[in-house]
């Protein structure tokens, strides 16, 4: 695939926001599609598209971001995500010492402002170079994912050609695929001609 193609995922051109997490929709940005790795992320404006999907970064940012930057930056917390998540799924904890060094980078300071009807809100404005602000939440998500999550609920998605993950919000903690409408519904047409074939 080359640079400029935009790849599609069971029709999808942009990576899918069904995880219910952040951590999960980061793991996303990659897909398996007819057997072949995709990578969602071509360039730093895929990956600052991608936030601003989030309401991470805003599109125009804050100061200059080196885009090549921001896209290898970007690939190596998601490639250390996966291995951090991958290795607590194994109740294992595997070494925080690089996803700390993305924390310690995304300072940030609370900001009192008016709010549209007038009343106050309190928000956190990031203050750190502009790729550690923009790529500081989602360190922060996986790390706050690390502590707190329940690991049972991490999962990834049944189909045996989908490699999507998603944390388990259903009340019963039954869910088995990424989306009912992608690989639940496909794993429904290849059961039902299973059955049709006999």
């Amino acid at each position: 695939m080359t640079k400029a193609e935009k790849p599609s995922v069971n029709g999808l051109s942009e990576a899918p926001m069904l995880g219910d997490h952040l951590a999960m929709d980061l793991l996303n940005t990659e897909a398996i599609v007819d057997g072949q790795s995709v990578d969602y992320w071509h360039s730093g404006e895929d990956v600052r598209k991608w936030l601003a999907r989030h309401g991470i970064a805003p599109m125009d940012g804050d100061g200059p971001v080196d885009p090549d930057a921001l896209l290898a930056r970007a690939r190596t917390l998601r490639s250390l995500v996966r291995r951090l998540i991958e290795q607590r799924k194994q109740e294992t904890l595997g070494d925080i010492a690089a996803l700390d060094a993305y924390l310690r980078a995304y300072v940030s300071a609370p900001h009192l402002a008016r709010d549209s009807e007038g009343g106050l809100t309190l928000t956190r404005q990031a203050r750190a170079e502009p790729v550690a602000s923009m790529l500081g939440p989602l360190a922060e998500a996986t790390a706050q994912l690390l502590v707190d999550g329940d690991f049972d609920l991490v999962k990834q998605c049944q189909h045996p050609e989908c490699v999507l993950w998603f944390y388990d919000r259903t009340k019963a903690h039954k869910r088995r695929w990424c989306s009912m409408a992608l690989c639940g519904n496909r794993h429904k047409a290849a059961q039902f001609r299973k059955k049709a074939a006999m």
